[in-house]
C-alpha cells in the first residue's frame, strides 16, 4: 500500500509525485465526450484556431481529474475512507495537447475526526505543473483517512 495513514502525516510534508503524464488528443476527446462537454475549444480545431489560444484547449476538468489521480498513489491509496471535498480549484494557465504534466502535493492541515475516532482529516494542496514550469491547476482536497493500520 502506497498511501499513508493519518498518523503518518505532518503539516508541511511535500511530495513531488514521480509519475508524469503527456496529454494526448485522445485523452481530451474521450474525456470531453464522456462528460457531455461539447465546448468547441476542446473539440473543433478550426474554432480553437480562431480563439485567443490558436489551438485546441484541453478540457480543464480533465486537468483537474488528472492532478488528483497523479497524487493518489503517494497520498491516499489504500488508506482513504472518503474524499470530503475539493476547494479553491484554479486553472491559472491553459493546458494543450502534448503538454507533459507533473504533480506536487503538500499537507496544509491535519485534524482528528470528531465523528470517527478511527480516522482523521488531511487537507492537501495539490498543484500541477507543465513542462514550462507553469502551474496549470491547483486545488485543496480534504480526505478522511484511516488513522492507522
Amino acid at each position: 500500500m502506497a498511501g499513508k495513514f493519518f498518523v503518518e502525516w505532518v503539516v508541511g510534508a511535500r511530495i513531488e509525485h514521480e509519475i508524469r503524464r503527456t496529454v494526448t488528443e485522445t485523452d481530451n476527446l474521450l474525456f470531453s465526450v464522456m462528460t457531455h462537454n461539447p465546448q468547441p475549444l476542446h473539440l473543433d480545431v478550426e474554432a480553437a484556431k480562431a480563439s485567443g489560444y490558436g489551438q485546441i484547449l484541453v478540457n480543464s476538468t480533465f486537468t483537474f481529474a488528472l492532478l488528483v489521480g497523479l497524487s493518489v498513489g503517494d497520498t491516499t491509496l489504500g488508506t482513504l475512507v472518503a474524499n470530503l471535498g475539493f476547494d479553491k480549484v484554479v486553472t491559472p494557465k491553459p493546458v494543450f495537447i502534448g503538454d507533459t504534466l507533473r504533480a506536487v502535493s503538500e499537507v496544509k492541515e491535519l485534524r482528528a475526526s470528531k465523528s470517527r475516532p478511527d480516522a482523521g482529516i488531511v487537507t492537501f494542496v495539490h498543484e500541477m505543473w507543465n513542462q514550462r514550469d507553469e502551474v496549470v491547476c491547483r486545488c485543496e482536497r480534504s480526505a478522511l483517512l484511516r488513522r492507522s493500520a
